[in-house]
């Protein structure tokens, strides 16, 4: 079961992450996906076919410390080392007006989406900067989001610009130790998660218009393609997106 490289994929049960770790897979790697669901996880490792056998479900809650520290310790235990996280676990708020937002929408968002990726970096940070040969990638999926917000959408927005400057932070922190850090901005992956773009959603300017989606394989290949590179380059920042979306441009 041991093979050269090991990848740790959190939100691995769906959407990005689930196609994501099937593309590690089919490139050869030992992964290791965490989620909240295990039944969700293992439908992911029986989708990945014979492939699926280098694969190991782990349940974790990665706003908690505790799991995340039991989920990169048994990777550790069940592969030796850990070449490559791709943070991606993450959730919305509802569209309701700021003013609206309550504490406990704010806080499930952040406790997610920006501790959980700072708990999981940190975790795979210490065995990186351990394991011999030292070093590995994480790479952080930051959004659209990351540089421009959706109406209603403090708590993910705010979350999404925080990423950036955690891995702006952990390419600074992690040269000393062959770690490198980068960053996949998606915009419309079709996925559950943004099914609700082909819809209709909230515009600037308080229209409500469809938007295009892209095929979530192309987020896959982008990841596989940015974990590729030897540890003496990195792609810093990539953004991937519906080529018609309102992204580019006066909304």
């Amino acid at each position: 079961m041991f093979q050269e490289k090991t990848a740790v994929v959190t939100g691995g049960g769906a959407g990005i992450g689930r196609a994501v770790t099937l593309a590690l897979l089919s490139a050869g790697y030992n992964v290791v996906i965490a989620g909240r669901r295990l039944a969700a996880l293992e439908e992911t490792l029986v989708k990945a076919g014979d492939d699926g056998a280098n694969g190991l479900a782990f349940p974790t809650d990665v706003s908690d410390p505790d799991a995340v520290a039991r989920l990169f310790e048994e990777t550790r235990k069940a592969f030796g080392r850990v070449d490559l996280l791709f943070n991606n676990a993450g959730i919305n708020a509802p569209g309701v007006l700021f003013e609206e937002l309550t504490y406990e929408q704010w806080t499930s968002v952040v406790d997610i989406n920006l501790t959980g990726s700072f708990l999981c970096a940190q975790a795979a940070f210490r065995l990186m900067k351990d394991q011999q040969p030292q070093g590995g990638r994480i790479i952080n999926n930051g959004s659209i989001s990351a540089h421009a917000p959706r109406p209603d959408s403090a708590p993910y927005t705010a979350t999404k610009h925080a990423i950036t400057g955690l891995t702006k932070t952990l390419s600074l922190d992690g040269r000393k130790y062959n770690i490198a850090c980068g960053q996949i901005d998606i915009g419309n992956a079709a996925t559950e998660m943004a099914a609700r773009m082909a819809k209709g959603v909230k515009q600037a300017d308080g229209s409500v218009n469809a938007e295009p989606l892209m095929d979530v394989d192309h987020i896959a290949d982008a990841v596989v393609h940015m974990a590729g590179f030897p540890l003496e380059t990195n792609v810093q920042f990539m953004t991937v997106m519906a080529t018609r979306m309102p992204f580019v441009g006066r909304g």
